[in-house]
């Protein structure tokens, strides 16, 4: 997602990012709001009203996973994720870039530390409607697999996520709920 339009970015990327050939019909315009109906997969002609409703007509079950990444991928890394992708199923990736001015303000600044020294951040998702435990095992592990997989390309010694998301693969809650059991995850995820 690009904050502006479509010929603000193309000034940007087309420049720096001439590879991937990005041209004006491979972007969607849309307001802010329009963009949070699209990230949960919302048809176009979705009403922003839909947002009030809190009785979900489904469950979506779902695991995020984060890493940072210190040094370039390089291009053999990329072919080889884009297969290990379509192999391992359904996760899906987003990279937010870091770095420019981001890089000039101390960690201590503000409530988000994660700053200089990072190129961009890998978000893994999955999400899933089945309500059984084979697919809940599935699915944590296909994220769990790529995540293994991503190692040699992300930060070690710590390996570092983001702050904000829960995740129970790298702790459990002060009171207990979410626990780890010979490897296995409780229902809540």
């Amino acid at each position: 997602m690009f904050l502006g339009d479509s010929n603000r970015l193309l000034s940007i990327t087309t420049p720096e990012f001439p590879e991937l050939g990005l041209q004006k019909p491979d972007c969607k315009e849309m307001s802010w709001i329009d963009s949070v109906l699209y990230w949960a997969n919302f048809d176009n002609t979705t009403s922003p009203n839909l947002l009030l409703n809190r009785t979900p007509d489904s469950v979506n079950f779902l695991k995020r996973k984060s890493d940072y990444v210190k040094t370039p991928i390089p291009k053999t890394g990329l072919e080889s994720l884009w297969k290990a992708m379509v192999d391992i199923g359904k996760v899906g990736l987003v990279f937010n870039s870091y770095g420019g001015r981001m890089n000039e303000i101390p960690e201590s600044e503000t409530p988000f530390p994660h700053r200089a020294g990072n190129i961009f951040k890998i978000q893994y998702s999955v999400n899933w409607n089945e309500e059984d435990a084979a697919s809940d095992k599935d699915y944590i592990d296909q994220i769990r697999n790529l995540y293994s997989f991503m190692t040699p390309f992300v930060s070690s010694n710590p390996r570092e996520s983001f702050l904000n998301y829960r995740d129970l693969d790298i702790g459990t809650t002060d009171n207990g709920k979410n626990s780890f059991s010979q490897g296995k995850v409780q229902r809540e995820f």
